[in-house]
């Protein structure tokens, strides 16, 4: 009975064993599994995820973020500001973080950003879009504003802050006081920014430009930068613009920078400033002038410029129409071109001093020899040439005086097509003078292969060529300057933040054009130009010899000379015999007169009167040196002013 009973037992015991091992078996297969699992997660992660999820975490935990130079400021010669950067804030805000509260937000910055509170709350309010990943999201970051001023944001700051719901807030819930103190607090932020100001509006616009924005790709991140559109702020934009910096850093959960845990830290380095040769006051006496010329003779436009001879500098350069470099969308572009360096006209008469120094200079001719003026009637291959007057025999010295056309042509006949041409390449046109402006134009003088017959005599007058106003009034100043004809110079160093010298310009001679014995003789016959019997009378100084030339040439319109359109200019120098200034006025265009010598003349003297005074240039009859006159003591008040302003 009992090895019976023992019997049944065992198999009892066998099957119990077996369910024994089976569970233990799976377990051990259910472990292995779950280590494979872990396993093959530990390897998706670490390494076939690794790239993915290291840059997830980096981009929850890292903070990377540009550092943006400071644009460098463009000085004027005494070291005004004629162009800055302020620093200003691009309201934003996170619409994820408004609730409801859409409308007292809105009703709080209206009236500080000057925006309507329908246009901020659709702004504020949330909305849903797929990303470049194909993500649904929500908008986090939207512009209410950019440019405002930083009393403004503080301001804006304030009223946030002390925000009304119109809440008993003590009772509250957590959750609740959280998303008002994220609403007061953080809902509405700013960024960095600049804001390029020129203190004195127009003053000096062609010259300094202007300056807009791009949108660059660096690094696969989008960004605005400030860039230069035009002038000094185009030319020298990469010298302003500086260099970017960078810093990346850690943060903790609430967003904070963990300053220990700095990874990379470079600093930006501020833009250098741009010192210019251009002086403010003689700028606005400029202006000034131009501008009562402008309204006096309604011009299609009127320029200006105001060089040292010696250096080439440029004290002033201005054209009218002008526009406000603060707001140039306003503006047409028309009067957003620099005229000076940009259009090109026949030159008239005062292209003569190419043609009589030229000759004067080969010997060809010399100031005495006298030539038949025919009565003002010439009849040149085929071409009736005349002058303004009826003149008979004129000696060289009296052409130039009485601007004879039918004197100038014959000199030239004279001197030759060949020597011509070459007096005109080597007085700089046909090329660019070099300028740092943008838009320069190397003016229409066809090579000597296709001149006509006529060209030999017309070409001495001022037709058949077109030049650019810097170029006549450079060639003008090789006169004032023992023949030595100097490359246009208008910015005179570069400054750091801490305004040390980075880099220094000096004068630049292009080359000697005529000889010193021959340009006294020019500078002898120019001032016949100034006098009682000359074609510029209305161009004298009381204290000052002026030596110059009057331009009226008639303006061409599809091949045809217009009757009633007239391109007139004056070009002179002072003292003549020692030059300190050469200024040249000219007029597309004037009414109520068009001679060179009624029109741009007077316009000349008020500028060289205000200009000497301010300069303090010794008069010529050895007097003690002209006091300041009012209106070039106001000159000076206007752009001081403006200066204390902008710091």
């Amino acid at each position: 009975m009992e090895r019976g009973r023992t019997a049944n037992r065992n198999p009892e015991r066998t099957m119990a064993k077996r369910l024994q091992y089976r569970r233990v078996l799976m377990l051990v297969v259910l472990v292995l599994i779950a280590f494979a699992g872990l396993g093959y997660r530990l390897v998706d992660l670490q390494v076939l995820r690794h790239g993915e999820l290291s840059a997830k975490a980096q981009e929850n935990t890292q903070l990377e973020f540009p550092l943006e130079p400071r644009r460098g400021d463009i000085l004027d010669a005494k070291g005004n500001l004629l162009a800055t950067s302020v620093l200003v804030k691009t309201v934003c805000a996170d619409p994820t973080t408004m609730g409801n509260r859409q409308m007292e937000v809105a009703r709080t910055l209206a009236p500080l950003l000057q925006v309507s509170e329908t246009e901020i709350i659709q702004k504020l309010t949330p909305r849903i879009y797929q990303n470049e990943q194909g993500e649904t999201v929500t908008n986090k970051y939207i512009k209410l504003k950019e440019k405002v001023s930083v009393d403004t944001w503080q301001k804006i700051q304030t009223a946030m802050t002390n925000l009304s719901l119109g809440l008993d807030e003590k009772r509250l819930s957590k959750s609740e006081k959280a998303f008002y103190h994220i609403l007061r607090q953080k809902a509405v932020f700013a960024e960095d920014g600049q804001l390029r100001a020129y203190p004195n509006q127009t003053l000096a616009a062609h010259v300094l430009g202007y300056v807009g924005t791009e949108e660059r790709v660096s690094n696969g991140e989008r960004r605005i930068e400030t860039v230069g559109k035009d002038g000094i702020e185009h030319m020298f934009d990469s010298k302003l613009r500086g260099v970017r910096g960078w810093r990346v850093t850690e943060k903790d959960g609430k967003q904070r920078e963990m300053v220990s845990r700095r990874e990379q830290d470079v600093e930006a380095r501020d833009g250098m400033n741009v010192v210019l040769t251009v002086d403010s006051v003689i700028q606005h006496i400029v202006e000034t002038a131009l501008a009562e010329a402008m309204e006096k003779h309604s011009p299609v436009s009127i320029s200006g410029i105001v060089v040292r001879p010696r250096t080439g500098e440029i004290l002033a350069m201005a054209t009218l129409p002008n526009y406000d470099p603060n707001n140039p969308g306003y503006s047409t572009p028309d009067a957003r071109r620099n005229r000076v360096i940009a259009d090109v006209a026949e030159p008239g008469s005062t292209f003569k001093i190419v043609v009589i120094s030229g000759a004067l200079n080969d010997r060809t001719v010399s100031l005495a020899d006298n030539f038949d003026c025919e009565q003002g009637h010439f009849w040149y291959a085929g071409r009736n040439l005349h002058d303004h007057h009826s003149y008979g025999v004129l000696s060289v010295e009296n052409i130039i005086t009485k601007s004879s056309n039918i004197g100038a042509a014959k000199v030239g006949i004279k001197m030759g097509e060949n020597r011509l041409y070459e007096y005109i390449r080597d007085f700089g046109f046909g090329a660019r003078t070099g300028i740092p402006l943008q838009g320069e134009v190397s003016g229409i003088f066809h090579p000597l292969k296709a001149w006509s017959k006529v060209s030999i005599a017309q070409i001495p007058m001022g037709q058949g060529i077109a030049v650019t106003r810097l170029q006549m009034t450079m060639s003008m100043c090789a006169i004032a300057n023992n023949g030595w004809l100097m490359r246009p110079m208008l910015v005179d160093r570069l400054e750091d933040s801490d305004h040390r010298v980075m880099a220094k310009f000096t004068p630049q001679r292009v080359r000697q054009v005529i000889s010193e014995s021959t340009d006294k003789l020019m500078v002898r016959a120019l001032k016949t130009v100034v006098s009682p019997d000359g074609t510029a009378a209305k161009a004298a100084l009381e204290h000052y010899t002026v030596a110059g030339k009057t331009g009226t040439a008639q303006k061409a319109e599809h091949g045809v000379y217009v009757p009633g359109k007239y391109f007139s200019s004056f070009i002179g120098f002072f003292p003549a015999d020692n030059p300190e200034l050469c200024i040249s006025v000219t007029m597309d265009e004037p009414k109520e007169g068009h001679y060179g010598g009624d029109t741009a003349a007077p316009v000349f003297k008020q500028i060289a009167e205000r200009a000497a005074s301010y300069l303090n240039i010794r008069p010529e009859d050895n007097v003690q040196p002209a006091p300041e006159t009012p209106a070039a003591a106001e000159d000076a008040r206007v752009i001081r002013t403006a200066a204390a302003r902008s710091q």
